[in-house]
């Protein structure tokens, strides 16, 4: 028998030499557990201390993800920064208040317990009281407010969310009146005193387009109504304000980017964004066992190391449709990295057909993926179908009343109209497990199960692959509230 008689028969009888490798195999290839364990030690330790937003650690974090990005393959953005892989961000940082004073009528209140600076230079002033009910354009009319403090009151809503939104427009309008100051009263119940000073008096981090004018303008505590009330009589009385100890620098921060062109003629003019979130809240009052590092293991170094497993992924073996992966700044501070993204794109959004977005706060069952928007579009058969693949079962949000869809980085591009669900660690409620690491100097890299990463990490990436080989481009299901935006702007 001849040699090509007898390697024909050994072809036949290895049927799977030559068969093409799924995607599940070309998942199952690059995806290793021994890798995630090794970048979330790295992200995770506290030698990066907490990864805060602007801090030389996140720094840090940012050329260990971009250098991670260029080892896999992964292509530069054009248009981004340095070699490419970075998308600077500019941000204003503000130390708050060490001292402040409030006086007027029978009055003298303490900084803290009674109100809170939200903007305004170190400085003393004086001047008369004028009320001017919402503090909105038509409340000027006819009000000589120049060289006077204005009080305000927050709206009969009693929205925090909603007061915050307006103190720009606030401010604006007093300066452009020649107003010396705002006091604006705080009665909402919805978001109790105490926590808001905890959080409001403390270092603030902001976007910064452009420098902006400062004005004093203060939060003063009235729960009860009765200092709006007795406001009113007192018209024309004077008023001082003393701050002192608030400093306010620029600085700046990145978001690393880096993209991997698809293979079809025609999808590959389509991106999928795959996204998450690198910063956590950085170092606080040490805990009972003296830790005061705030490790961000789950959140969300677990969600950073998901994206660099699906770049690593994709850059040896593309999709039909082109990748951009963006590793966001800022999100503990509100969201500003994706913010500053979707207002300053290094690609057009328009070409942006899906967000796969990773952020975490825990987990309670090692059962499942709970996918934040699973429901919401047309990919989410190729979800549920990764997760079943390794022993996974996909479920929506377990708390809607949370909104927690609008609270993650997904939401900046939703707003654009951009399908943009959030693949998370399973859970079913914000139980004691979860509270037991969420924000907390316990959560650091040895306090997770890797097995169940192993399988949630695969499950992520065979979703982005089966997502991003579709011939059918995902969108929003018809009725959610972010469709109207997705039709214009894809123009459908």
């Amino acid at each position: 028998m001849s040699k090509f008689i007898i390697w024909f028969f050994c072809i036949l009888l290895t049927p799977n030499v030559f068969a093409q490798k799924t995607d599940k195999d070309k998942t199952d290839e690059t995806v290793q557990k021994s890798t995630i364990q090794g970048h979330i030690h790295f992200l995770a330790s506290d030698e990066l201390r907490g990864r805060d937003t602007g801090s030389p650690e996140l720094k840090i974090a940012a050329k260990y993800l971009a250098t991670t990005f260029q080892r896999y393959g992964v292509q530069p953005v054009p248009g981004a920064n340095g070699n490419g892989y970075f998308q600077h961000v500019s941000l204003k940082k503000t130390q708050p208040a060490s001292a402040a004073s409030l006086r007027f009528a029978e009055h003298n209140f303490e900084v803290k317990e009674d109100f809170l600076v939200l903007d305004g230079k170190n400085e003393k002033l004086e001047g008369k009281i004028v009320y001017l009910q919402n503090g909105l354009e038509n409340d000027y009319k006819g009000k000589d407010v120049k060289g006077k403090i204005v009080f305000v009151h927050g709206g009969a809503e009693g929205n925090p969310q909603s007061m915050f939104k307006k103190i720009k427009i606030k401010k604006e309008l007093a300066i452009q009146h020649g107003a010396l100051a705002v006091i604006e009263f705080y009665n909402s119940r919805k978001l109790p005193w105490n926590f808001l000073k905890g959080y409001l008096h403390k270092s603030q981090v902001q976007l910064q387009e452009k420098e902006e004018l400062e004005l004093p303008y203060l939060w003063l505590k009235d729960m009860d109504n009765t200092l709006v009330q007795e406001i009113e009589t007192l018209q024309g009385q004077k008023v001082s304000i003393e701050i002192e100890g608030r400093v306010v620098e620029q600085i700046q921060s990145s978001n690393i980017v880096g993209m991997v062109e698809g293979t079809d003629p025609k999808l590959k003019e389509e991106f999928i964004i795959y996204s998450a979130h690198y910063d956590h809240v950085g170092v606080g009052e040490p805990n009972a066992e003296g830790d005061s590092i705030f490790n961000g293991t789950r959140d969300n170094a677990i969600g950073t190391v998901t994206v660099l497993s699906a770049a690593e992924n994709l850059a040896k073996f593309p999709t039909k449709r082109s990748a951009l992966f963006i590793l966001f700044t800022g999100e503990e501070k509100g969201l500003l990295g994706s913010k500053w993204y979707v207002e300053h794109p290094l690609l057009p959004l328009d070409k942006m057909v899906y967000c796969f977005n990773s952020d975490n706060g825990g987990y309670n069952d090692t059962s499942i993926a709970t996918i934040i928007g699973l429901n919401r579009t047309t990919a989410s058969d190729h979800i549920v179908k990764a997760c079943e693949t390794y022993a996974l079962k996909a479920t929506d949000d377990p708390a809607p009343e949370q909104g927690l869809f609008d609270r993650s980085d997904n939401v900046n591009f939703a707003l654009k109209g951009i399908p943009a669900p959030t693949f998370s660690l399973g859970f079913t409620a914000f139980d004691q497990e979860i509270m037991k690491y969420y924000h907390q100097q316990s959560d650091n890299p040895d306090t997770v199960d890797y097995d169940y990463l192993y399988k949630f990490f695969r499950a992520y990436v065979y979703s982005c692959r089966l997502i991003g080989n579709d011939p059918q481009t995902p969108f929003w299901k018809k009725g959610d509230k972010y469709y109207k935006a997705g039709k214009e702007l894809y123009n459908q």
